[in-house]
């Protein structure tokens, strides 16, 4: 009789390689803990002070470890890297914190993650300081933005609003307290509109006040309208809501005072008003004017707007401003409203120029990622803030009833405020589909 045990070995390593080669495409979390994480771990390892050294990444020793090195020890005295002090793998990739030696600085690092990701074999790298002194790589070991899905876990709470996943795996979440004013950009077809259905669906389930302002006459913000508390869908409404916002930031300031505190936070609870969250879609139409007469309407908006990103952070009134480009060939105050918004995500644009305006005046290198971005992967961004981070984000797809739906869902939580009821949106009336008519000339037989 045949020996079959050869045929079952070699059937099983088939089977593995196989399943090994589709956990790559179809679960590539399960392939990298399985071998992407071993195999990166080892080449790091044993490859960490070459490529070091290699990138420029090395300072000359000190007069005393030289003078060891070659007198006591009597080996090579060689250029001195980063030390590593801590390794720590990850779902998703590989986290090494380095002590910096005296001479190289956080932005030496950071220059060289093309070069280090090539040289490990993963698919992104990372910097971040941790603390003077240290930095934290942050390695991907393959591309989680290509299905992207939040962990259960990601809720929204305490105005923080997870909206996407950053490049390594973590969630990207807006936090209105720690970054209350934001601008996203983005071209047609880019995933600027998926961004902000995942936005307004979070900040639906949240105790807070929505305010639109849509001057495409409502066409993307309507649908939203069971948890809005005002809605603008022209310019001319849009100046009165964002004149009506401005008196009640100036009351908020008189109650602050009243108590003496210095923000909404420091107020009773019985007596605190509730947040505010102004989404501006296309905030060009804001700017542009058909004729002279409309300049003076449209200077005062502006200037209404920048005086509510300078001030209305303490009374708990955050601006989310969005549009296809953004410039200072809008008009006056446009760049004057930028440096309020200091959260900054940059889809796919069409003009470098635009990628300037969004992340230029924060992170001058992530221009370059932003025109990057390719036409087949709607969602991805860049996204930065004042300190000079920035790294590419991820929205998960959502449909505007899907959104709508969460908006009715939360409705009850729509707070009550007095002095947004003239611009309180009307509900939509859902039109049900027309019957279908029969033919008007029923069809000949053939031949007839």
């Amino acid at each position: 009789m045949t020996d079959v045990t050869p045929w079952l070995e070699l059937g099983g390593l088939a089977a593995g390689a196989g399943g090994l080669g589709y956990a790559k495409v179809g679960a590539p979390r399960v392939y990298w803990s399985l071998v992407g994480l071993p195999v990166t771990w080892t080449r790091f390892t044993w490859t960490y002070r070459d490529t070091m050294e290699v990138c420029g990444l090395t300072v000359r020793p000190s007069g005393l470890r030289a003078f060891v090195k070659r007198n006591i020890t009597h080996s090579e005295v060689r250029p001195a890297p980063p030390k590593v002090r801590r390794v720590r793998p990850t779902p998703t990739g590989l986290r090494v914190t380095l002590r910096l030696p005296a001479g190289l600085e956080p932005a030496d690092i950071a220059a060289a993650t093309e070069r280090l990701r090539h040289a490990w074999g993963v698919h992104s790298v990372a910097v971040s300081e941790t603390k003077p002194g240290y930095v934290e790589l942050r390695m991907t070991g393959y591309d989680v933005l290509n299905r992207v899905r939040l962990p259960r876990t990601a809720c929204p709470r305490d105005l923080v609003v997870p909206v996407a996943l950053w490049e390594d795996g973590t969630v990207f979440a807006r936090d209105y307290r720690q970054m209350p004013h934001s601008l996203t950009l983005g071209a047609n077809q880019s995933g600027k509109s998926m961004f902000q259905r995942n936005l307004i669906k979070g900040l639906a389930q949240l105790p807070v006040g929505l305010v639109g302002i849509d001057c495409k006459r409502g066409v993307e913000q309507s649908r939203y309208a069971p948890r809005l508390s005002a809605l603008a869908t022209d310019r001319q409404t849009a100046g009165l809501l964002v004149d009506a916002l401005v008196r009640e930031m100036e009351d908020r300031f008189d109650l602050l005072a009243l108590y003496g505190a210095s923000d909404l936070w420091e107020l009773p609870d019985d007596v605190r008003p509730a947040p505010l969250v102004v989404l501006i879609d296309e905030v060009a139409e804001l700017f542009l004017v058909t004729s002279k007469k409309e300049e003076a309407d449209r200077d005062h908006t502006v200037m209404q707007l920048v005086r509510l990103g300078q001030m209305a952070r303490a009374i708990g009134i955050y601006l989310e401003v969005c549009g296809q480009r953004f410039g200072s060939d809008l008009g006056r105050g446009a760049t004057a409203l930028r440096a309020q918004l200091t959260g900054r995500v940059v889809h796919r644009v069409n003009d470098k120029q635009t990628a300037e305006m969004g992340l230029g005046d924060i992170a001058p290198d992530a221009v370059v990622s932003v025109t990057g971005i390719r036409a087949d992967r709607p969602g991805v961004a860049v996204a930065g803030d004042a300190s000079g981070y920035w790294s590419r984000i991820r929205t998960p797809e959502i449909t505007p009833t899907d959104a709508a739906q969460v908006c009715r869902d939360f409705a009850h939580l729509r707070p009550d405020l007095p002095f947004l009821a003239p611009f309180r949106p009307v509900e939509q009336i859902t039109i049900p589909p027309m019957p279908a008519h029969p033919p008007l000339v029923e069809a000949l037989p053939a031949g007839e």
